[in-house]
């Protein structure tokens, strides 16, 4: 009886997570004429017209690389970044190392809300509004305090005999760094590069706010403009979704023993 509660239990939350998803996918097939057909069934005839129209009609290939750049370059710097800062606070002899680490946190506490106005000014008087580095810059400052944060509790976790050991076989503190600890710490940093690229590839609120033609505009901002004046493309809006959201699963799926070694590796000490 508890197996199949804890069965019955498991497919009720796949299906609740999978189920926006599986629906997008149905509706990406439909013909327009079923779309608002009740009840709600499975296509009747599944066409791929609106993975046609979305790649046919609209710059979504310039806005997908958008995206995939802004991610990539956004990803690398907060793992660049935020690895240094990580490696200090696991293994240097830094004071206040708590006190560091609970303000760099704190950046993270402020709603986006409240932080979009100001960075809006800040961007247009430095001449960067509409561009990639717009949003480079800003997503890097705001996935550092969790690139942070995970890697200092993964680096805290390598036993400080190996940084020792490789000092007194003549390693700088930076050669330990990226000769040893690196290496050493892949699952971490595969998963906070995953956390921080997916982040990156579906953030809207300041993509919306500094970007404002297909030059820079990123994947969230391009699909919420879907919309005409008088009709919703609803057919269009769920391809988009769809084969934006298919590498994020791939990727995961790829890197999941990665991403499950590097968010555990700290939980347990031994």
């Amino acid at each position: 009886m508890r197996k199949g509660l804890l069965y019955i239990s498991l497919i009720l939350v796949i299906f609740y997570s999978v189920g926006p998803l599986l629906w997008q996918l149905i509706t990406s097939l439909k013909m327009d004429y079923e779309l608002t057909r009740i009840p709600p069934l499975l296509p009747e005839n599944p066409s791929l017209v609106h993975y046609i129209a979305i790649f046919k009609g609209r710059m979504f290939l310039r806005v997908i690389a958008n995206s995939a750049v802004v991610a990539s370059l956004t990803t690398l710097f907060a793992l660049a970044i935020g690895s240094l800062c990580s490696f200090g606070l696991a293994k240097l002899a830094t004071r206040y190392k708590a006190l560091i680490l609970g303000f760099v946190l704190s950046i993270s506490m402020f709603p986006p809300i409240a932080t979009v106005s100001p960075l809006y000014l800040v961007i247009r008087s430095i001449g960067l509004r509409d561009t990639w580095w717009a949003l480079i810059i800003t997503y890097t400052t705001f996935s550092l305090p969790l690139t942070i944060w995970i890697l200092t509790s993964f680096f805290r976790e390598l036993p400080d005999e190996i940084y020792y050991a490789a000092r007194v076989d003549g390693c700088t503190p930076f050669q330990s760094y990226y000769r040893i600890v690196l290496p050493l710490s892949a699952p971490g940093i595969f998963a906070t590069a995953i956390l921080v690229f997916i982040f990156s590839w579906n953030e809207f609120l300041y993509a919306l706010t500094l970007t404002s033609t297909q030059a820079s505009r990123t994947i969230p901002v391009a699909i919420a403009l879907f919309p005409g004046i008088h009709e919703i493309p609803w057919g269009e809006i769920a391809a988009a979704s769809v084969t934006v959201t298919a590498p994020l699963i791939i990727l995961v799926f790829a890197f999941q023993r990665r991403i499950i070694e590097g968010l555990t590796g700290g939980a347990v000490k031994g």
